[in-house]
């Protein structure tokens, strides 16, 4: 019953021992099965490229070299592309510097706004431009 799964940023993911890999592995993998998005911002990227979600799709983090120094079994550095957000077959994920694209790819990917309010609210909340005044 998930409509999309977001996993939130933070260091506390680079520690192998932070949190029960088995478990969240088995998580991820269930929700990609059931065609259910997953987004992953900042370091919450680490724990997809431990899941090996990231290996076969486009992708982002927090640098270029940030997964493969954190991730010794990472094999997705092909697919990497620097941008603030990447969204591949229902995976999104966010360097920790793109949190309102981070918000857009997952508008989108929800279909939550039509294109002229998706793009009024990008235009609001990442370069401060307030829609003009109703007359």
């Amino acid at each position: 019953e998930v409509r999309l799964l977001i996993i939130p940023g933070g260091d506390l993911w680079e520690r192998e021992d932070a949190y029960p890999r088995g478990e969240l592995e088995n998580l991820l993998a269930r929700v990609m099965e059931a065609g259910r998005p997953i987004a992953a911002i900042c370091g919450a990227t680490v724990a997809l490229a431990r899941a090996g979600l990231l290996d076969d799709r486009r992708h982002t983090s927090n640098a270029p070299g940030y997964l493969s120094e954190t991730v010794p079994s990472y094999r997705g550095a092909a697919r990497y592309e620097t941008a603030l957000a990447v969204c591949d077959r229902g995976l999104i994920t966010a360097s920790g510097l793109g949190p309102v694209d981070f918000a857009r790819e997952i508008f989108t990917e929800l279909q939550l706004f039509s294109a002229p309010d998706a793009a009024l609210w990008y235009d609001m909340f990442k370069y401060g431009k307030l829609p003009a005044a109703a007359t």
